[in-house]
């Protein structure tokens, strides 16, 4: 397992001091990085691509936010967040529906029931790899869809070695109201193959 792909453990954190000292230039790391680790879809859903540096924030601002410092309360956020850090044969990804108006995001949620069953990603030459989503919970109901959901795409070896003798790599939605197929650009496909041993 690469340093990227690693679980993160305590030792592996800012204390809340430390942090509070450092925000403002890990955050300004983690930005530029995260820049490289979203593909938008369509006009209104967005994959965030998820790993170390990602996940590490997150915890860090949970634990700020909730000023949490006894060991016990660390590792419950460790133990949610690092399923989110892929492991060298997959990627993990936000998947974020996106309608700024509450009354449309209400209609569409409805509209887009089932979505997440139906994102994928696609490396030339291969079969598509369907998302695994929401292994944690359930975040969808009988009547709509969340507008977050987490993913993991499972990679096999061929594909793996397709991308690095540079095989195009595609996303996609195939939902009855939504549907999207994009050529993912270098920079995320670069940021990404990184993420795979």
């Amino acid at each position: 397992m690469s340093e990227r792909t690693a679980r993160l453990a305590a030792d592996d954190l800012l204390t809340l001091e430390d942090y509070a000292r450092n925000r403002k230039e890990f955050r300004a790391r983690v930005l530029a990085h995260k820049r490289d680790r979203q593909q938008p879809l369509g006009d209104n859903s967005t994959l965030y691509f998820e790993d170390r540096l990602t996940i590490q924030y997150q915890v860090q601002e949970m634990l700020r936010i909730e000023r949490l410092f006894e060991p016990d309360a660390i590792a419950e956020e460790l133990a949610a967040y690092n399923p989110l850090i892929p492991d060298g044969a997959n990627w993990k990804a936000t998947f974020m529906l996106e309608f700024p108006d509450e009354s449309e995001r209400r209609e569409q949620l409805r509209r887009l029931h089932g979505i997440e069953h139906t994102v994928w990603v696609g490396v030339a030459g291969h079969a598509r790899v369907k998302a695994i989503a929401n292994e944690d919970i359930e975040r969808s109901d009988d009547e709509k869809t969340s507008a977050v959901h987490f993913m993991r795409f499972e990679l096999d070896p061929a594909m793996i070695a397709a991308l690095r003798s540079g095989a195009e790599l595609m996303v996609g939605i195939d939902h009855d109201v939504y549907w999207a197929e994009v050529n993912v650009n270098e920079s995320v496909r670069r940021s990404l193959l990184a993420d795979l041993d």
